[in-house]
């Protein structure tokens, strides 16, 4: 039996993804940082500086370590809005971001959770490869669809209790994910810090979980589609630059990019 692994024959992966580029950024980064958990964070680049919101100058120190996506430049509703205005929304805070980190940025969520079917088909030509809606399913299963990705909870829908379900996952057939999300001001208006910082002390630090962005994680799916796999199951090529883990047999198997790996010998 032939299994896609995350990175170093992990089953497990934890992703988080806050909203908005808000001062209780630093407090929430602070706390991701100190338990080695990665985050990915939504900023509207037509707002920086805004109220308290964080500044364009603050944007590249701070998020460091993390993802920096978009979240349309104002903040829109999109499925309000004409083509036009969904194009130059996102096609502008994208622009913005990537001149203040010098990375693509590919990936985004919906303002207000605000989206339909012909936005979505938009997207792949602005560049997006995933976008986080504001519906969760209470599981850990990889998402079907990208472009309509739907977390695991809210950090106020019974994190700890998602957590503690996650950390006690240990049949290896499965790839488990779990996928927070929220807003960091959140934690300010409901003098509840103590559950995030509860959550970062039971899910950080583990050996077994892979800790990454939201890209991290979509682009090592993408990796592990690309591999090339005998008929035989006997041996593949990974034509991408990043390596790919596989579970043959029982036994972890790295495939380093570009090469060519025997799966027995």
């Amino acid at each position: 039996m032939v299994y896609y692994c995350f990175p170093q024959g992990r089953h497990k992966a934890l992703t988080m993804s806050y909203d908005d580029g808000r001062r209780a950024d630093e407090r929430l980064l602070a706390l991701f940082n100190q338990h080695g958990i990665k985050g990915t964070f939504h900023l509207n680049s037509g707002l920086f500086g805004e109220g308290d919101r964080i500044t364009a100058q603050e944007v590249p120190a701070l998020y460091k370590g993390h993802e920096v996506s978009v979240h349309t430049q104002s903040h829109p509703t999109m499925a309000r809005c004409p083509q036009e205005q969904i194009v130059h929304e996102i096609v502008e805070d994208r622009k913005a971001l990537e001149r203040l980190l010098r990375v693509p940025v590919r990936g985004m969520s919906y303002p207000n959770g605000s989206y339909n079917r012909g936005m979505k088909q938009l997207l792949p030509a602005l560049g997006m490869e995933y976008a986080r809606t504001v519906q969760t399913t209470g599981g850990f299963g990889m998402p079907d669809d990208w472009l309509e990705w739907q977390g695991t909870c809210h950090h106020n829908q019974r994190l700890l209790e998602h957590t503690d379900a996650f950390l006690k996952l240990h049949k290896r057939q499965y790839l488990y994910l779990m996928y927070v999300w929220g807003h960091s001001y959140e934690f300010d208006n409901d003098n509840n810090w103590e559950l995030m910082e509860r959550f970062c002390e039971m899910a950080g630090g583990h050996e077994e979980i892979w800790y990454a962005t939201n890209i991290e994680v979509v682009h090592y799916m993408k990796a592990c589609e690309q591999l090339r796999v005998s008929a035989t199951l006997d041996f593949a090529y990974n034509p991408s630059v990043q390596s790919v883990w596989l579970e043959v047999g029982g036994r972890i198997i790295e495939v380093p990019g570009g090469q060519l790996v025997e799966f027995t010998g």
